[in-house]
């Protein structure tokens, strides 16, 4: 393997070898550790991504970084073929974790996506009686749920969609937050499902109404419709709740006991079920929903291997012990009191938005200028990182791990450079 002395170096190789599918900001990174990351040349950031929420343990958790590597020696893959010791005891602690009856384990968060939709089919085909071929999903305007080709299909991002058909039918889509849309499409009696993010991230962490979740999940119940939530990037503790789903519940151990909670009929999981260690995905729904799955009709030869499981129980063993949801909670009203303060001084900033660690600020400039990237790069300058979306939003996500003390340094990095932007 080439050594990386320098950071022109890796972009270039990366240019000249990879697909360009990607536009990262120009930052080569080589080490992590918690909130931190350093590049190449030994430059320290602070992380505001996570890795699209995948690293809310914070980079190389230890106790993560053991397990793997305990399990690393001991068996990391049989596939389904044969039971292994690892996988049982993954799914009861998953299950019992967040309150369902049943777990389907995948890797990665478009798998997961792809299983829901299919779970759901067959649900509706042989629970509710919807002819073959003819099942229906709503989902939500403005979704990003992956990039599979059925996935897009769905979408209405056009540099998504163009030149990627034809297209997979039987999906409905309606505004995102529009209750009135959602009772209108479920008057269709092919409708089987509705899978919608709670909170949706690449769309610019566009926070619904408080109640709509709920109204969601009564809306579904009510016309015997499947509500699924994508919990992929919101879930975890990202938002100051282990799900966003559980609503403003402030509770200190599992929030499917709580009030609050909105149930879905399906669970999607991935990201931060693994802290950026192993790509693990899952998802979980009660027996009637579930058991339309026979063996041989849905399958991964990774989904469900010792190592990825050992990870992924550890994982969440890290968010429940250091209670990683209720700093995320409290953190996040700091962050966004502090980005609010900014919003009222200066113009460019137009708004704050946001739950938990997952915040937004909307620059006040057009979708297509490079006002927003033009800031992430100069916010890399000071030794933040974080990454614009939809062209004048910029995600601020930082590891969960992080203190107060760090939160306001960086929010003072943050100040200083919308300053003198304005």
């Amino acid at each position: 393997m080439e050594t990386i002395t320098s950071s022109r170096q890796a972009i270039a190789l990366e240019n000249q070898y990879g697909a360009h599918n990607y536009h990262p900001l120009p930052v080569v990174l080589s080490r992590g550790e918690g909130v931190f990351l350093w590049d190449v040349e030994g430059k320290r950031y602070y992380d505001f991504l996570s890795a699209y929420s995948a690293v809310n343990q914070g980079h190389c958790n230890p106790r993560i970084q053991n397990a793997l590597i305990e399990q690393a020696g001991k068996l990391t893959l049989t596939s389904r073929a044969f039971y292994n010791d690892v996988l049982g005891p993954f799914e009861k602690y998953i299950t019992e974790y967040f309150g369902f009856d049943k777990v389907l384990p995948m890797n990665t968060g478009a798998e997961g996506v792809e299983t829901a939709i299919k779970i759901a089919r067959k649900w509706g085909y042989e629970r509710k009686g919807v002819a073959e071929n003819e099942a229906k999903i709503i989902v939500a305007e403005n979704n990003f749920h992956g990039r599979t080709t059925t996935i897009i299909s769905f979408s209405n991002d056009a540099n998504a969609r163009k030149n990627f058909g034809p297209y997979t039918g039987g999906f409905v889509k309606i505004p995102y937050n529009n209750v009135a849309a959602l009772k209108s499409a479920l008057e269709d009696p092919q409708v089987v499902a509705f899978l919608v993010e709670p909170i949706q991230g690449e769309a610019g962490v566009y926070t619904p109404a408080d109640d709509y979740i709920r109204q969601v999940q009564e809306a579904c119940a009510a016309k015997n419709v499947l509500f699924i939530a994508d919990e992929i990037q919101t879930g975890i503790a990202r938002t100051g709740s282990l799900l966003a789903v559980c609503g403003n519940c402030t509770c200190e151990g599992h929030c499917e006991r709580q009030e609050t909670y909105t149930k879905p009929d399906i669970l999607i999981l991935g990201k931060a079920i693994s802290g950026g260690f192993y790509p693990v995905s899952a998802v979980l729904a009660d027996k009637e929903v579930m058991d339309v799955i026979k063996p041989g009709q849905h399958g991964s030869t990774f989904g469900g291997n010792p190592l990825g499981t050992q990870v992924a129980m550890t994982a969440l063993e890290v968010v429940r012990d250091e209670k990683l949801a209720q700093n995320a909670r409290r953190l996040g009203k700091i962050f966004r009191e502090r980005m609010q303060k900014m919003v009222d001084k200066y113009s460019i900033a137009k708004l704050v938005r946001g739950k938990g660690l997952l915040n937004a600020v909307v620059i006040n400039d057009s979708e297509d200028s490079s006002t927003a990237w033009d800031i992430c790069m100069k916010l890399a300058e000071n030794g933040l990182l974080a990454k614009p979306t939809h062209g004048n939003i910029i995600r601020f996500a930082p590891p969960l791990v992080m203190t107060e003390e760090q939160l306001h340094e960086c929010c003072d990095i943050i100040e200083k450079v919308i300053s003198e932007f304005n």
